[in-house]
């Protein structure tokens, strides 16, 4: 590998935390330049703060919303899975369910709320449950979708061969849908945050949803970006897990990835 690739490598690498460092820097000195007031727009250094002041019930808020979110993904991704496989399995089953799951995956989750709080009361289960319910559907198709694709012509031949519908099923579907799958696992896991923070905001004692909820009724404004800026923080690190765990599991089927 050139010099050169590897400066370009080293950039790429880099480049996330500089875009990152500008647009704070873009946004500190727009706040200053134009006197924007606090509880409307606070800064970068002003939030950070408020990160340092409020770091014990930032941290705790954090850890309850990261375990609710995590519960809520991982029953998505063994549920997904699941229905995935079957709905994939028969065309029959893939015509009938799939207009179901898209209009109940058209109903917004905030709306389902309420219901989940009169089943289970205000806490932790209505959180895990909504972040199930929103991360749920993108696995589903993804998966469902890996399996309906296989072209006819390597099933005739390996109908023709002698192979039965799970012959096919277990030698070129489920391998066909693994990056489907892995792939949806990135998308998934930033929605499971939304379903949390969502469940949170409405019927919850504790999570990053709830503390801006808190924080906003109070017009402590600075606070909520803190919660704000938590959020995105470990929406990153798990995107970047699942991103990670992609490249591990399915590098042979990216352009490029299976010599790294």
């Amino acid at each position: 590998m050139s010099d050169g690739t590897k400066k370009g490598f080293d950039w790429l690498k880099a480049a996330p935390w500089l875009y990152t460092l500008g647009l704070f820097a873009i946004w500190e000195l727009a706040v200053r330049l134009f006197g924007i007031a606090p509880y409307v727009l606070p800064a970068p250094t002003v939030i950070f703060r408020a990160i340092v002041d409020y770091w014990p019930a930032i941290w705790k808020n954090s850890l309850q919303t990261l375990y609710t979110t995590t519960a809520g993904f991982l029953l998505a991704v063994v549920g997904g899975l699941a229905l995935g496989l079957l709905v994939g399995w028969s065309r029959s089953i893939y015509a009938g369910l799939y207009p179901l799951m898209v209009g109940f995956n058209a109903i917004p989750k905030v709306a389902i709320v309420p219901i989940l709080v009169i089943w289970f009361g205000i806490g932790t289960i209505p959180a895990v449950l909504t972040a199930f319910l929103i991360a749920f559907f993108p696995i589903v198709v993804n998966v469902a979708t890996g399996l309906a694709t296989i072209e006819p012509e390597t099933e005739d031949v390996l109908r023709a061969l002698g192979a039965k519908k799970m012959d096919i099923m277990l030698k070129v579907g489920i391998p066909r849908s693994m990056p489907y799958f892995f792939g949806s696992l990135k998308v998934a896991i930033t929605l499971a945050f939304v379903g949390s923070v969502i469940s949170e905001t409405v019927a919850s004692n504790s999570g990053l949803g709830q503390m801006m909820s808190a924080a906003q009724s109070q017009f402590n404004v600075p606070l909520v970006f803190a919660g704000l800026v938590m959020l995105a923080i470990e929406g990153i690190a798990m995107y970047a897990l699942m991103a990670w765990i992609e490249r591990r599991t399915t590098g042979w089927a990216h352009r490029g990835q299976g010599a790294m």
